[in-house]
């Protein structure tokens, strides 16, 4: 065993046992608990929890390789994903957390109607398992790097570990794992960053150095037959630049994992403040992903560039072990690189490696390459585990609780939450196990579907009392139609072969389309049809004004 396993072994195993401590503190056995912690998380460490929730395998292991492949292209990411949080914070967060409800479909459910809570249900559900099957990739290539387990191995025992905490202490136990799982994924983050700044720079502010190796990567990457790191609009057409970012905002603010975090403080005034200690460790993560992103490559570059093949780097030869990097039948020397299987580059080298790989590629000692290691499960496993809570939410409480049985008693409606996030746990293997594509543009499908399913009736809900359940069923509905079949139109998913994008529109970008046409959908029809009930638009008037609500009050009673 190399000292690279074993530190790995170390520090994940360190990692592993103090998150099943945590959840076996904290389980519970009432639906409150299970559901939103209780309502009792102080905003500091529920603003860690989500931003653990949030931050996912796709911005620990792929996002920064992405940037690196993409060039300035990849911002798409930082922006959309870090402008959708302050979306979600400012629009949604604080009305949602006054409503005071356990999930998303309830306050659908409350806000429209119950069948369109089944609705809301049912695509929460859809939006989770895409989601989900991101997160366990992520774990399985790192059990496969590190610990010399199979991808599909390490995908299993990644969900053996989240189905463990999750099952026993649900959100209350969720949420403090995520707190620790937090600290675990920002250390690994920022200290090979650090160092290999210090290493190429002289400072070790990577936010602030790497601008200094930009000339020379431009030049490198084109050397390499790539196009010049920051040239504009390589990679994607200008039209999806911009669909893209907007899927992504939008649809972080329509994520019904990350909403359903803010339900879990004390008062509406500890969302807030939630919100705000999220967005400050958010920030920790990606402003330094560019800089992680630009070093990697241009170190990878160089550990390279004009290499005999069988002189290669020791960890070409250690990752090409997982089949995610590949060295071209023929080749003798490397003179062309690339993240495209088809290219026909003599190396190539997946996206969702390059930041597990950066300690390796840059020379770093085994206990940091380790750490990473340790921070990607951290990364991959918070985010899963809100997901799958998700999943036996809406099915226990929106499905079962309100459908089934509504006379089910607390004890019931958890162990059929657990059932459920056992059977979720199953499918969600097969997912990270059959990806339809990299980690970050699976995560980005969930975003898209998010965006077209929930951001336009949630934005309604709160801010336009004529809407109704018919529109909002029927916005839904078409939303999320119209963008699951483009998905699967330009995806090779459920067998299907791949087709070329519409008008340049790719699949991670179609949310935004999708989102327009749920918006225009719903208006039409609750303008076609009855308003709400007066009950229902007192409800939304007090959610937005309470104070007025109250003098209304008063001067009712005078």
């Amino acid at each position: 065993m190399s000292d690279i396993q074993i530190w790995s072994l170390v520090f994940v195993g360190v990692s592993f046992a103090v998150y099943l401590y945590i959840a076996w503190r904290s389980r519970v056995k009432e639906t409150a608990g299970f559901y939103v912690a209780g309502q009792g998380v102080p905003a500091v460490a529920n603003g860690a929890a989500v931003a653990a929730d949030w931050m996912s395998a796709a911005s620990f292991i792929s996002m920064a390789g992405l940037i690196a492949f993409m060039g300035s292209d990849g911002s798409v990411y930082l922006m959309g994903w870090t402008g959708g949080y302050v979306l979600l914070a400012l629009l949604l967060a604080p009305y949602l957390r006054k409503w005071g409800k356990f999930t998303v479909p309830e306050f659908v459910g409350d806000r429209y109607s119950e069948y369109v809570r089944l609705i809301a249900a049912v695509a929460a559900i859809i939006v989770s398992f895409t989601y989900v099957v991101g997160q366990m990739r992520g774990g399985g290539i790192v059990f496969s790097r590190f610990l010399d387990l199979s991808i599909e191995g390490g995908v299993v025992v990644a969900a053996i570990v989240i189905f463990m905490y999750a099952v026993l202490g649900g959100m209350k136990g969720i949420t403090w794992t995520q707190v620790a799982q937090y600290t675990v994924m920002i250390v690994a983050y920022l200290i090979p960053a650090w160092t290999i700044a210090q290493k190429m720079t002289g400072f070790p502010v990577p936010q602030v150095t790497f601008g200094q190796i930009l000339a020379e990567l431009d030049a490198l990457s084109e050397q390499f037959g790539l196009a010049a790191y920051t040239e504009a609009f390589a990679a994607r057409p200008q039209i999806d630049v911009f669909l893209v970012t907007m899927s992504l905002m939008i649809g972080t603010a329509g994520l019904p994992h990350v909403i359903v975090r803010f339900y879990t403080t004390k008062s509406v005034r500890g969302a807030r403040f939630s919100a705000f200690w999220a967005l400050v460790f958010i920030g920790l993560l990606y402003t330094t992903a560019p800089a992680v992103g630009a070093f990697t490559k241009l170190n990878l570059m160089e550990s390279v560039n004009g290499v005999a093949v069988d002189a290669l780097p020791a960890w070409v030869g250690n990752w090409q072990a997982t089949e995610l990097v590949t060295v071209a039948d023929g080749a003798t020397t490397i003179t062309t690189l690339s993240n495209d299987p088809t290219s026909g580059a003599d190396l190539i080298v997946n996206n969702d490696i390059l930041v597990l790989a950066t300690p390796e590629i840059a020379g770093l000692p085994a206990p940091i390459v380790g750490l990473v290691a340790a921070g990607g499960l951290a990364a991959a496993m918070s985010t899963a585990a809100g997901l799958l809570l998700v999943i036996s939410s809406s099915v226990s409480h929106d499905l079962y609780f309100r459908v089934v049985k509504k006379e089910a008693s607390e004890s019931q409606r958890l162990l059929v939450g657990r059932i459920a996030m056992g059977l979720a746990v199953v499918v969600a293997i097969y997912g990270g196990i059959n990806p339809p594509a990299y980690v970050a543009q699976v995560v980005a499908f969930a975003f898209g579907l998010a965006a077209s399913t929930f951001f336009p009736i949630l934005v309604l809900g709160i801010f336009w009392k004529r809407a109704n359940a018919v529109g909002a069923a029927s916005g839904m509905i078409v939303g999320l139609v119209f963008t699951a079949t483009y998905m699967i139109y330009t995806l090779e998913v459920f067998g299907t072969p791949a087709n070329e994008h519409v008008w340049g529109i790719s699949p991670e970008g179609i949310g935004t389309i999708g989102a327009l046409v749920n918006l225009i959908v719903t208006v039409v029809v609750s303008k076609l049809t009855r308003p709400p009930s007066e009950h229902v638009q007192e409800m939304v008037e007090e959610i937005r004004y309470p104070a007025r609500r109250v003098a209304a009050r008063v001067s009712e009673t005078e």
